[in-house]
C-alpha cells in the first residue's frame, strides 16, 4: 500500500475513466482497464464521445441537403454509442467489475474525456493511442494527445 492508505482498504485508484470509440484497438484499451479494475476491486466509468454533425463538403451541399440528414445522424450515433457502451458493460459484468457508462453527445473527444474523469473523480483514465481516425499511425493519435495534455490524473495509453 502506498503511503497515506495504511489501514485503509482503498486502491491507489478509487475509479478508473476507460474511453472507448467501439474501435479494435479501443477494444484492447477496454480489456486493459477492466483487468485492472478488477485486479484493483474497484468501479470503472466508460465513456463513449460522438462527435457533432459537421455539414457535408460546402455550404451549398448543407444547404441543399435534407433537413432529416442531422437528425439521422444524431440517431445513428446515439444507436452506434448504446451499442458501444452495451458490449463494454457485458465485459464488465464477465470481468466482476462494477460498470457505469456515459456517452457524450456532440462533443469533442478530450475535451468530453478529461470532463468525464473530473465529473466521476476518477483516479486514472485509460484510453487507446489512437482511435478510429488513426490507425494507421504510429504516433499518438491527437485526441490522445490532448487528453494527455490537458488531464489532471495520470493517464494510460494502452497500444
Amino acid at each position: 500500500m502506498a503511503a497515506g492508505h495504511q489501514g485503509k482498504e482503498s486502491a491507489m485508484y478509487d475509479r478508473i475513466l476507460i474511453a472507448t470509440d467501439g474501435s479494435e484497438l479501443a477494444g484492447k484499451g477496454l480489456a486493459h482497464g477492466l483487468g485492472l479494475a478488477a485486479t484493483l476491486k474497484v468501479p470503472v466509468v466508460v465513456v463513449t464521445v460522438t462527435e457533432p454533425w459537421m455539414p457535408a463538403f460546402d455550404d451549398a451541399m448543407a444547404l441543399a441537403a435534407d433537413p432529416d440528414m442531422q437528425k439521422q445522424y444524431q440517431e445513428g450515433c446515439a444507436r452506434s454509442a448504446q451499442r458501444i457502451l452495451q458490449d463494454a458493460l457485458a465485459q464488465a459484468t464477465s470481468a466482476g467489475v462494477a460498470c457505469e457508462t456515459v456517452h457524450v453527445p456532440d462533443g469533442y473527444p478530450s475535451d468530453a474525456i478529461v470532463q468525464a474523469a473530473a465529473d466521476h473523480k476518477a483516479g486514472l483514465i485509460v484510453m487507446a493511442s489512437h482511435g478510429r481516425r488513426g490507425l494507421g499511425k504510429v504516433l499518438l493519435g491527437s485526441q490522445t494527445q490532448s487528453v494527455l495534455g490537458r488531464s489532471t490524473v495520470p493517464v494510460l495509453v494502452v497500444r
